[in-house]
């Protein structure tokens, strides 16, 4: 009996084992908390599902975030009222993420945070009442204003509406300022003048002496504009006053010279060209410049005598000539990778390009294709006919060898990408109407390609990519079946439901 009485009596609980087993579960489980919290906290991924992706970066800016060594500091001075505020917040907050850590934000209301903004304003000199960011990289420091971020409409403010942001340009007003303090210098391209080119040059908006002044605006004042934000220098450059091309000038820009260079002037190119110089030529095919053509025939490159045309159908048995060519950017180089495929329309005049590569190679210059018109057209070299028989009988017995109007030119340089070598470049385009203000488009195409032929150029392949892309309205339109379809479900469908949940509930009641 003492023995059963033994077994039941029921064992001696452990405390103490029991505490210090659920301490070490607390402690297990805070750990782990802990954990991934941090995890989650350093290593996230964020993506914008929006429709028009107003605050995703451009992969130039998450390129060029990539590159920067120090840390860079923003101290935001925008009031609450500021129309772009929140727009600027969001956009800051993907800087911060692209940069992983190497950007500092500080937002301040200098209408409250009066002493510290007093304090900071006197330290980085600012003297504006209006509402900007401060960008401050290894001592340097730069301003960028909300007027520089945003076009506003002010336009309903008269009948009591407040002010309408328009287009918001943030990105491309913060990268190019970061540009400026990281690079330090600007980079300058020189802009060949004196042969009846496109001017660069704005009108002043005053007369002199009460007379009115007659300089048109410049016709490629976009692309100018453009270029520039990405910390590029436009310096007009008369080589026949130029003992030789300045040496601050890092590249050299030629856009359709009506008239053709000197000997002298030829030579002032040659020499740069083989001091590794860098230079960007658009060509206008109606233009007779016999030098200017040799010198690319010395590198391989012969600009042809002919314009590229198309035949498209208008009607059953209708033709129309066209002599806008549509053509395609090729990915087989650094300076159309990210533009592979992507169409542009080229107005005007547009001649074929023939390159050959077996002649220059011994001189160690590589010929790269980088614009092909697409399949239909032909190269015309009676292009000052209006007989449509002829032309219609040239374009059949035309080849279907694809018609090259881009090229780049490289002179000592390495065929692997990665290797870094000190080479002469150059890109060739024989279409120089494409860029003119009144051909650009809003797709841009034309100023990614001057752009990343500029970046090419000055060897800043990682800033090479599509520019920031244009906020698109937002519309929602209804054909008269959608709006149909909208009535009956407002006034039909939707009550019809609560009608069957209702009967459902009653009948439900009552059995």
């Amino acid at each position: 009996m003492a023995d059963l009485a033994d077994k039941a009596k029921p064992r001696k609980i452990q405390r103490l084992q029991i505490g210090l087993n659920v301490l070490v579960q607390l402690i297990l489980i805070f750990f782990l908390v802990t954990a991934v919290n941090w995890i989650g906290f350093r290593h996230y991924k964020r993506w914008d599902v929006s429709r028009d992706q107003k605050y995703a970066l451009s992969d130039k800016t998450k390129r060029f975030l990539n590159t920067i060594k120090g840390k860079v500091r923003i101290t935001v001075f925008f009031s609450p009222s500021t129309p772009i505020s929140g727009d600027v917040s969001s956009l800051l907050t993907e800087y911060q993420y692209a940069a992983k850590g190497k950007i500092d934000i500080e937002n301040i209301d200098p209408q409250r945070s009066l002493s510290r903004a007093k304090e900071l304003f006197d330290k980085y000199k600012v003297v504006s009442d209006e509402s900007l960011i401060v960008i401050d990289y290894e001592g340097r420091n730069k301003t960028v204003k909300a007027s520089e971020m945003a076009e506003i409409d002010q336009s309903g403010m008269a009948f009591g509406e407040g002010p309408r942001v328009t287009a918001f340009k943030g990105e491309q007003a913060i990268t190019s300022a970061m540009m400026d303090l990281v690079e330090g210098k600007k980079n300058t391209i020189g802009y060949v003048t004196g042969h009846k080119e496109p001017p660069i040059a704005e009108p002043s908006p005053l007369g002199m002496l009460g007379q009115q002044q007659q300089q048109e605006a410049s016709p490629i004042s976009v692309l100018k504009t453009f270029i520039e934000n990405e910390n590029i220098k436009f310096q007009e450059l008369n080589l026949f006053n130029e003992p030789q091309i300045p040496a601050e000038i890092k590249a050299v820009m030629i856009v359709g010279p009506q008239y053709d260079l000197s000997d002298r002037e030829i030579k002032l190119l040659h020499d740069f060209w083989n001091k590794q110089g860098r230079i960007l030529l658009l060509i206008d095919p109606s233009a007779k410049t016999p030098k200017l053509n040799a010198f690319l025939n010395g590198l391989g490159v012969k600009v042809n005598d002919d314009r590229l045309m198309a035949f498209v159908r208008t009607g059953i048995e209708e033709l129309a000539l066209i002599r806008d060519v549509q053509a395609r950017f090729l990915g087989n180089s650094p300076v159309t990778k990210r533009l592979a495929e992507v169409r542009a329309i080229f107005f005007g005049g547009t001649s074929s390009i023939t390159l050959e590569p077996q002649r220059v190679r011994a001189a160690n210059i590589q010929l790269q294709p980088l614009i092909e018109a697409e399949k239909g057209y032909f190269a015309e070299t009676d292009y000052n006919t209006n007989d449509q028989a002829k032309l219609q009988a040239d374009a059949k017995k035309a080849g279907t060898a694809p018609l090259t109007i881009g090229v780049s030119i490289e002179k000592g340089g390495s065929a692997d990408e990665r290797v870094q070598m000190n080479s002469s470049r150059m890109v060739v385009v024989s279409n120089a109407t494409f860029i003119q203000n009144n051909a650009l488009t809003q797709d841009q195409q034309a100023l990614d390609f001057i752009s990343s032929s500029a970046n090419w150029l000055l060897s800043r392949e990682q800033l090479i990519g599509i520019a920031p892309k244009i906020p698109k309205t937002l519309t929602f339109t209804l054909n008269e079946s959608a709006l149909r379809s909208l009535r009956w479900t407002i006034l039909i469908f939707m009550p019809l439901i609560f009608v069957v949940l209702g009967t459902a509930v009653w009948w439900k009641r009552r059995a």
